[in-house]
């Protein structure tokens, strides 16, 4: 599908995929390259916290670090640092090394960071429930009432 909007997809992965018709990197190469980097594998010995100062610092000055897979693959502390010397332009997350995430996590306050909740258990019945909170969230909103699962 990248391919179709002009990328040029690439991958590192632990083990070999052919399948994906696109070529296989070493990690190095990849993250000097990479536009956007999007970390897809398990949080395992190996993998903890691959994405650290170094690997960040190898990262293509402007660079966006999207992580959706599990938040113990990133040093949240180096991910911060790269972010507000502006070596990395943006990142986007869906997991934490800590969750829930601490109020006091620095990636909450960066305007160069995008945050949502770990949605991969999305399913049409927690859709519809999380369609219904909103709803009900709309309305308590409306009527200046406490909303529900508020996160401050």
């Amino acid at each position: 599908m990248l391919q179709g909007f002009g990328a040029r997809p690439v991958y590192w992965s632990r083990t070999d995929h052919p399948e994906l018709g696109v070529p296989g990197v070493a990690l190095g190469e990849l993250l000097a390259a990479a536009d956007i980097v999007s970390l897809h594998l398990p949080l395992v010995p190996e993998t903890e916290r691959m994405i650290d100062r170094a690997a960040l610092a190898r990262m293509k000055p402007g660079a966006i670090l999207v992580n959706t897979a599990r938040g113990g693959l990133v040093d949240e502390g180096a991910l911060v640092a790269a972010l507000t010397t502006g070596h990395l332009r943006a990142a986007g997350l869906d997991v934490f090394a800590d969750e829930p995430v601490p109020p006091d996590n620095p990636l909450l306050t960066l305007d160069n960071v995008v945050l949502m909740p770990h949605v991969a258990w999305l399913t049409p019945e927690t859709l519809d429930r999380s369609l219904d909170v909103a709803l009900d969230n709309m309305r308590r909103l409306r009527d200046r009432r406490d909303l529900l699962h508020r996160v401050a």
